[in-house]
């Protein structure tokens, strides 16, 4: 237990050390923030308006700004806990590549153990970036239109927990086979330019393709994407029926941002959604721990 606790300290000191990769990892965040609310906030909110005013319905600004930042922060925070992940997990690589981890490996440490340390300080270090740009989100929907309780703001507490454990297992099972600077990168930047789209958070999985729509459905970080939605804009939806909406125009307009998804025709219900989220960080922790025993065992 000591040697794990030395390797957890010892690999976030040298994130926080690094101040590229720390900056680089906690401005992401607050740029994807700009960008979203400068040339998605206008869009979000003419496709929210247009489809009200269809129905003949009239919301006030607030509603619809509440609409349009809970759609933006749920898609922010749906990227960046598995981004992120990748960026704080590229010391495993970079160790490789510095020699540090055939160092680490000749010391008596076990192979499972300097895993867990990487897994673990990845951990720590993804969340503390995700709930810092957490807090700056609920402060951009406290400007535009804040429609959140307690328990929502402490379900997206939960959620974004899930999404980092996912995000880093994932990361961990990628990173275990590069060994390079080059190999950092082009991942890197694989994984920034398309797991948005993938996830539903760039563009509502609703304006795909039927086929397409089906084949994003098997992909676990949809369920995560869809429980910040359902957990960002729930107090928004409430005061739509407070406010008498139509209870089809609604219904309507979650289908169209993803907090209703559908699998092979089927609505998801929202504790399955957590189910297959959590199902999927234990399949990804059980084969990065079972690719780490392999290695070690292949070394012995």
């Amino acid at each position: 237990m000591s040697a794990l606790k030395a390797l957890i300290k010892r690999d976030t000191k040298l994130f926080f050390k690094d101040k590229g990769m720390f900056f680089t990892s906690l401005i992401t965040p607050l740029i994807l923030l700009v960008l979203y609310g400068t040339f998605l906030g206008n869009v979000y909110e003419q496709t929210f308006r247009n489809a009200l005013e269809a129905a003949g319905a009239l919301a006030p600004d607030k509603l619809i700004g509440g609409c349009v930042g809970g759609e933006l922060v749920s898609s922010l925070l749906a990227v960046c806990c598995v981004t992120v992940a990748f960026c704080s997990n590229m010391l495993m690589v970079q160790d490789k590549v510095s020699g540090a981890r055939r160092d680490l490996t000749i010391s008596p440490v076990k192979h499972s153990t300097l895993a867990l340390g990487y897994y673990l300080s990845t951990l720590g270090v993804t969340l503390i970036i995700c709930y810092a740009a957490m807090a700056v989100c609920l402060v951009y929907i406290g400007g535009v239109g804040w429609y959140l309780t307690a328990v929502d703001v402490l379900m997206i507490a939960l959620d974004i927990f899930l999404l980092v454990m996912f995000g880093t297992a994932l990361s961990s099972i990628i990173n275990h086979f590069l060994s390079s600077q080059g190999q950092i990168s082009a991942v890197g930047t694989v994984i920034s330019a398309g797991y948005g789209f993938l996830c539903g958070a760039y563009m509502p999985i609703s304006q795909f393709s039927e086929g397409l729509q089906k084949v994003i459905s098997f992909l676990p970080g949809t369920y995560g994407t869809s429980l910040l939605r359902n957990h960002a804009l729930r107090g928004v939806f409430e005061e739509m029926g407070h406010q008498h909406f139509p209870a089809e125009v609604v219904e309507a307009i979650k289908d169209s941002v993803d907090c209703n998804l559908y699998f092979f025709g089927h609505q998801v219900a929202i504790g399955t959604m957590y189910l297959v989220l959590g199902g999927a960080v234990i399949m990804l922790v059980a084969a990065y721990v079972l690719l780490n025993l392999l290695r070690g065992s292949k070394q012995k």
